[in-house]
Formats: C-alpha cells, sequence, structure tokens
C-alpha cells in the first residue's frame, strides 16, 4: 500500500510541476496577438496557395498588418472584392487586382495521340513520370491521372478523354496545379488574354507528328504571320509575348494543326 501511495505521489508531483511551468510559459512566453492582422486573415480566402508571395493567408495578413507590404491586390483568388475589404481595414488604396485562370498546354487527348506502354502502379502523375516521363508517346504531355485535380480547391479541373481540363469560370488562380503539375503544363495566364498555344513539346516537327497530331510542328508560320512580332518560335515550340499580343488571332489562323487556340479565358471569381 505504501508503494502505491508513493507512486500516486509522484505523479501528483509531477503534475502540479507541469502545471505550473505551463502557466508560467503562458504568462512570460504570451505572444500578443495582432488584432488588425486577425481582421485581414478573415476577409482572405484561405486557398493558402501562395499565390500573393508569402507563404499563406496568415503571412500576407502579418505583413499588411504590420506595414511590411501596402498592396491590397496580392490576392488572386480573392480578387477585387478582397483589395476592397483590405483596404477598408488598412486605410490603404484598393488597387485593381489582375485576374489569372489556370490554362493546359497540351491537348493530346486521346483522339490525337496514344500509350507508349501500359502503366501499372500508382494512380498518380508524379509517380507516372518517374517510369519512363509516363505512359504517354508524347513525354512532354498531360499524363493524365489528375494530380492538378486533386491539388485544386475550387473544383475547376477535371480529367477527360486522358487530359486536364481547366473550368475557368470556377478557377480562382491560385496556381496550386502548376505547383502540382510534374510536366510543368500548367501555367496561369491574365484571364483578358485570348490566345493559347496547346503544346508543351519541344522535339522536332517530325517527330512531334509521330507522337501527337495537335502537336507543335514549329514551322513558325504563326511566327511570320504575326503583325507585331509577338509570337516567336523557339526549341521548336511557339511561345506568345503577352505584353505584345493584341489578340488578332492571326496565328491561330495561320496555324496548320490547330494548334493555337483563340478563345475567352476570362472566369467568375467565386470570392466577388
Amino acid at each position: 500500500m505504501e508503494g502505491i501511495l508513493t507512486a500516486v505521489a509522484v505523479v501528483a508531483a509531477v503534475g502540479i510541476i507541469c502545471a505550473v511551468i505551463l502557466i508560467l510559459a503562458s504568462k512570460y512566453l504570451h505572444v500578443e496577438t495582432n488584432e488588425k492582422a486577425k481582421q485581414i486573415r478573415d476577409v482572405l480566402p484561405g486557398a493558402n496557395c501562395g499565390a500573393c508571395g508569402y507563404a499563406g493567408c496568415d503571412g500576407y495578413a502579418a505583413a499588411l498588418a504590420n506595414g511590411e507590404v501596402d498592396k491590397t491586390n496580392l490576392c488572386v483568388p480573392g480578387a477585387d472584392a478582397v483589395s476592397r475589404k483590405i483596404a477598408e481595414l488598412t486605410g490603404l488604396k484598393a488597387e485593381d487586382v489582375i485576374e489569372k485562370v489556370a490554362t493546359v498546354k497540351c491537348l493530346g487527348d486521346c483522339n490525337m495521340t496514344s500509350d507508349k506502354s501500359e502503366y501499372h502502379g500508382i494512380n498518380t502523375c508524379a509517380a507516372a513520370k518517374m517510369l519512363y516521363g509516363g505512359k504517354g508517346s508524347c513525354t512532354y504531355g498531360c499524363i493524365g491521372f489528375g494530380d492538378c485535380a486533386k491539388a485544386c480547391p475550387s473544383g475547376a479541373i477535371c480529367i477527360e478523354n486522358g487530359i486536364a481540363h481547366v473550368n475557368t469560370k470556377l478557377c480562382t488562380g491560385c496556381g496550386l496545379c502548376t505547383k502540382t503539375c510534374p510536366q510543368h503544363i500548367i501555367s496561369l495566364m491574365d484571364d483578358v488574354d485570348k490566345v493559347l498555344v496547346t503544346c508543351s513539346n519541344k522535339e522536332k516537327g517530325a517527330v512531334v507528328r509521330l507522337k501527337c497530331k495537335h502537336g507543335c510542328l514549329g514551322c513558325k508560320k504563326c511566327e511570320k504571320g504575326c503583325p507585331v512580332g509577338a509570337i516567336t518560335v523557339s526549341d521548336n515550340l511557339a511561345n506568345i509575348d503577352y505584353d505584345k499580343c493584341i489578340n488578332c488571332g492571326e496565328c491561330a489562323k495561320n496555324c496548320p494543326i490547330d494548334c493555337i487556340m483563340i478563345s475567352d479565358f476570362s472566369g467568375i471569381h467565386r470570392y466577388k
């Protein structure tokens, strides 16, 4: 009995000591909450995507509250509505947000290309890429297991006919899909731009043609036909300089395989 009482006393003493330490720590190590940062954090969408240049919404809110940054328009998913709310809380000027949407630079679906092998493994693009660059004959194209769709917080991406598609009406431009894609074929573009090269293959035209009917041939017809010099072909692939592009569509008209798309990519951002 004496041994049991001793054990109980020791456990109780340890508990009391720990409680005292916690009380002292909460008193002397307490970090004051920045109320302004909390208020700003509450108006941010919570995607924690890093599009603002900070690790997450908490980082951006803290930087605004502490006066480390004076830009109210860094939250792309939040769009103009969040910019206005931040301005109200901080007294800064509400600035226009350059809204962005994700675009997939590959249209090599099951009708345009084929698989070079059968893949039996973990159904993720990252895992498949480790095995000879993926199952597709084009090692630059979409692998199609949907890592991007799983990462998208707004459900804007789906896999159809073997490749990823973005619903720009749902896309908030957070950029999480661009960080997830192991092929690096998803990028963000201003949603006011209308022209997109839907290929990422940098091989020579003859090789590309054998692998995908929709692949860029590097023929330079788009480059020669552009009236403002906004499109150039480098590494056998057409590239658009959106600072120069006037959305005239001449490059798409001149492309012999319809590799260049003209479309309205503007989205309806959900945080407006």
